[in-house]
């Protein structure tokens, strides 16, 4: 309900003197303060009442300072034209007792109660300066409707600044702090990773690694040459166990890194089983290159063959030390090139083309090392062996190295040991061939029967095989075993006479030699050979 003012001129005055106070302010009539809560203080803006509430229009969103402009930009449309009507007369009204006028700014005070108290902001002080990152905004510049009763207490706060990436002094020092700290724990985690990968300042330490043949397995490994992929077999080591390995023998400190390294130079391949004596002075490519077989790293392992051994024998005590397995030796001997000229003569085809060749000898090996290169070394020696005059006497008996290697290999077999039995067993053999006899070798027979211990038996020397002499004549097609030096001489140069027959004295253990058969036999009827 709105009342009318007193009537007095105080009352007046004092109504014009308090709104006059409002509005004091050092600014022109059309600036203000935003934080002025204009609901609190009771004032409405001429113009903004509504006559219905039920009717009244929505507020309409502030429009801001910017929006404001750019609406200032856009040109009104023009005005229509006034329709001017003739006005019908009217009755005057029946008149009314006169009211005490409105007053000038639209608004009045219930007579029964008292005056609101005006809350002035702590901001709102006479000439007051602008805080830092505050604005003043000038009535004329917002919209009518920013004092619509849809606004809140915080549009009409002061406008502030953002300080949206503005860190101050002490941020600054922080992120500059922490950028220092993250690049010197960088640098060190560098430092500490070159050294290990380049054996920079490294203290001396030497150690054995012993890579086992066990850690490796078969990895298809593709290659192109020549614009043509081609796809091999290789042995590939695990690059774990080598990395552990070396780690816990103090060679490296980061197995991780030696894991990368490995992988992006595919040393897996390039790894040999063996010992090796390494250093921390080397670094990881210098590591994978020490770890092959044949290197200076490699420790050897030396290995004595006795004189006599067959390939089956050789083959497995190389296997026993880790030289390399039985299966590559024998596909190596099968398969292998190897370009020797005593070779030439070789007829048999298999692993046991080289029965014979392999010279017994004391050899060092490195461990994991090839198979082919395992056998080179036996082929090798052999060829060092044979001179000039062993080939001229070869040649003037109408044989063939091949030959002179199998009359060794049984004489090998044969033999007590002494030189003399040597040169009486091999004029045994020259005489019988020369006369066309069966051999009647017994180590020839059992050479086909390696689990077999003793004399062969009845039925071994009944069986149809190239090594049985007992039921074919001449030489067999392979040696029986790989002979010594003494032997290969003894073929060379038999002792003269016309010895036929020869059995072994079981009490002395020399063989006794005869030039027929009945005295041989009647020896033999005194011995037991069981």
């Amino acid at each position: 309900m709105v009342t009318s003012l007193p009537d007095t001129a105080e009352a007046k005055g004092a109504n014009m003197s308090d709104n006059q106070d409002l509005f004091n302010d050092s600014r022109s009539d059309d600036e203000f303060w935003l934080d002025y809560d204009l609901d609190a203080l009771g004032i409405t803006l001429p113009g903004n009442e509504a006559e219905d509430p039920q009717e009244a229009p929505e507020p309409d969103a502030p429009v801001l300072p910017y929006q404001a402009e750019e609406a200032a930009s856009v040109p009104e449309p023009p005005l229509p034209e006034p329709v001017v009507e003739t006005p019908e007369p009217q009755t005057e009204p029946e008149s009314e007792p006169e009211s005490e006028p409105e007053p000038a700014y639209g608004y009045a005070y219930e007579p029964e109660e008292p005056a609101p108290t005006r809350k002035k902001s702590r901001r709102m002080t006479e000439n007051r300066r602008l805080r830092r990152n505050e604005v003043a905004v000038r009535a004329s510049e917002l919209d009518e409707n920013i004092h619509d009763e849809g606004l809140e207490h915080r549009d009409y706060l002061p406008v502030r600044f953002r300080r949206d990436g503005k860190l101050g002094c002490m941020g600054g020092l922080m992120y500059a702090t922490f950028i220092i700290s993250i690049s010197i724990i960088l640098a060190c985690l560098g430092w500490m990773a070159a050294s290990d990968v380049l054996a920079l300042n490294k203290e001396p330490i030497t150690a054995t690694v012993e890579i086992p043949r066990s850690i490796f397995s078969d990895r298809e490994v593709k290659s192109e040459k020549d614009g043509v992929e081609t796809t091999e077999i290789k042995r590939a080591a695990d690059i774990d166990y080598v990395a552990n390995a070396l780690k816990d023998a103090g060679i490296i400190e980061y197995p991780i890194l030696f894991k990368f390294y490995a992988k992006y130079a595919k040393a897996d391949i390039q790894i040999d089983p063996g010992t090796y004596e390494l250093s921390t002075n080397f670094d990881y490519r210098a590591l994978v290159k020490k770890m092959q077989a044949g290197s200076e790293s490699q420790l050897q392992t030396l290995l004595t063959f006795p004189e006599g051994y067959t390939m089956r024998q050789i083959f497995a005590k190389l296997e026993e030390a880790n030289i390399c397995s039985q299966e590559s030796l024998y596909e190596a001997a099968a398969d292998a090139h190897f370009s020797y000229s005593f070779l030439e003569s070789v007829t048999a085809e298999g692993p046991e083309r080289l029965e014979g060749f392999l010279f017994p000898d004391t050899y060092y090996f490195y461990e994991g090392m090839s198979a082919k290169s395992a056998i080179n070394k036996f082929l090798s020696n052999m060829h060092y062996l044979i001179t000039a005059d062993m080939l001229a006497i070869t040649e003037s008996r109408g044989l063939t190295w091949k030959d002179i290697i199998v009359i060794a290999s049984l004489i090998e077999r044969e033999t007590s040991g002494s030189k003399e039995d040597r040169a009486n067993i091999a004029q045994v053999i020259y005489n019988r061939l020369a006369a066309d006899m069966p051999l009647q070798i017994d180590a020839s027979v059992l050479y086909d029967h390696p689990e077999h211990s003793g004399a062969p038996t009845a039925a071994m020397l009944e069986e149809d095989s190239p090594h049985n002499t007992h039921t074919r004549t001449g030489l067999p097609e392979t040696a029986i075993s790989n002979p010594g030096l003494e032997s290969i001489k003894a073929a060379l140069y038999p002792s003269e006479g016309k010895l036929y027959y020869y059995a072994l004295d079981t009490e002395t253990g020399e063989h006794r030699f005869f030039t027929n058969i009945y005295d041989h036999q009647a020896f033999v009827a005194t011995q037991n050979y069981d």
